[in-house]
């Protein structure tokens, strides 16, 4: 299966940039997380990045942005300017500490109280209100009573598709699965990532196929594009052996066990010249210390005998991940479960081979064959088989490179912010049946 777009001229897309939007104002809220955290450490990913990207990208289009986030940090300011027309607002509710997700839902009131006295402060209307997450979600459902404007919600992952592929006992709450339900009712509009995950919320919880569009996170592929691998490599002081690349939160949602046992098994296959070494981006250090979930994976390595072989570099500024994706020459996404898969989105916009699982969003954002390989999910042996493959075909690996940047092609903002604004303009006036066209993303086998 593929996504396919009606995208249309570049002078019509050069005309919809410049066009005046009916949309002036939008609310994005990010209760958890604020999207100018760290990437790698703890609730800090690809939904951080698409919430500050999709604003950056309505703020050039130009409508004003205010993310809504709960102060985790007694120090942080209450607004921040990220970018022209789009501030980071910083909201009281609860302890500033990072919280458990569960208990920053019982603060949820609190937030939503703050989030409406500051727009009567600042005298501001919002035309949209976008919540990411299901905590945010249910924020913006409390809202509904003071702001009145169009709700739209992404889910980001959903619980049910979590707790499907958890191993060890460990799940997602009763509490999200019920919200999730919830919400479904109880927004105007739901945008899915993937097809599955637009099935998943009509047949399995129950919600409606009209209020619900397909529309996947953005890249933004002048920042991820095609460089000097040399050149990368001397900035980052990595050796010239193959280097396989990981990036990604701590979580038993990435894979991380699957990845490591592959690569022991790659490590250990006949290398006539340099053996491979696996660059892992994700985690923190203090100092030169990591911390406890770091140190624990550390320990694995030890255990396999890997440990020589893993570069440990720790969360890094996204600046400087597309020197990571031009360095490396695979990029591993080991993943049981991903709504989209944006590291392997960022490394196909580099022109860097995939191997991941076909999990999720990753058999609909990877092209097999064609942008990378996918593999079962939790199979070690099958995905270092495909590691071994690229790194060896360095025909295969050429196809790949070509392959991988064209397919990134689609998720580029220039076709997915566009389509985006578009479904803000018809909620705002008033529609809420058949929205989802033109503009949607959709499958075709």
């Amino acid at each position: 299966m593929s996504w396919v777009v009606d995208i249309p001229s570049t002078a019509q897309m050069h005309d919809s940039r410049a066009r005046t939007s009916t949309i002036s104002r939008v609310a994005m809220l990010s209760v958890h997380t604020s999207p100018l955290a760290t990437l790698g450490g703890k609730d800090a990913g690809g939904m951080n990045v698409h919430v500050r990207e999709l604003a950056a990208e309505l703020g050039r289009q130009g409508v004003d942005v205010d993310i809504f986030t709960r102060r985790s940090d007694p120090h942080t300011p209450a607004a921040i300017d990220v970018n022209d027309r789009v501030r980071l607002i910083t909201i009281d509710a609860g302890p500033a500490v990072d919280l458990p997700k569960d208990e920053t839902f019982c603060y949820l009131p609190d937030f939503a109280n703050e989030c409406a006295l500051f727009s009567l402060r600042e005298g501001v209307r919002y035309d949209i209100v976008h919540s990411h997450y299901w905590l945010s979600g249910w924020a913006s459902h409390l809202l509904q009573r003071y702001w009145l404007a169009p709700t739209v919600h992404t889910f980001h992952t959903l619980a049910l598709l979590k707790n499907a592929v958890y191993s060890n006992g460990v799940t997602e709450s009763a509490v999200r699965i019920q919200v999730e339900r919830r919400l479904l009712d109880a927004l105007d509009h739901i945008i899915a990532p993937n097809p599955d995950e637009r099935a998943e919320m009509v047949w399995r919880m129950g919600g409606s196929n009209e209020k619900i569009c397909i529309i996947p996170p953005g890249v933004d592929l002048k920042r991820f594009h095609p460089t000097d691998p040399v050149s990368a490599r001397r900035r980052l002081g990595l050796p010239e052996n193959p280097l396989v690349l990981f990036i990604g939160r701590i979580d038993p949602m990435k894979g991380i066990d699957t990845l490591f046992e592959s690569f022991a098994l790659l490590r250990n296959e006949p290398w006539p010249n340099l053996p491979p070494k696996l660059v892992f981006i994700g985690g923190t250090f203090a100092g030169e210390t990591p911390d406890a979930q770091l140190q624990q994976l550390i320990d694995r390595a030890t255990e396999l005998g890997i440990a020589e072989d893993v570069l440990f570099r720790g969360s890094q500024p996204q600046d400087l991940l597309p020197d990571y994706y031009a360095a490396a020459t695979v990029c591993a996404v080991p993943s049981r479960y991903e709504s989209f898969g944006l590291v392997a989105v960022e490394a196909m916009g580099c022109g860097l081979p995939v191997v991941a699982s076909r999990a999720g969003g990753l058999k609909f954002t990877v092209e097999d064959g064609r942008s990378g390989l996918l593999v079962p999910p939790e199979s070690p042996r099958a995905f270092a088989a495909a590691l071994s493959r690229v790194i060896r075909d360095s025909g295969l690996r050429s196809s790949l490179q070509v392959g991988a940047r064209q397919a990134a092609i689609r998720f580029s903002w220039f076709s997915v912010g566009p389509a985006m604004l578009r479904l803000y303009e018809l909620l705002a006036d008033g529609e809420r049946e058949n929205i989802c066209c033109p503009g949607e993303f959709s499958d075709a086998s």
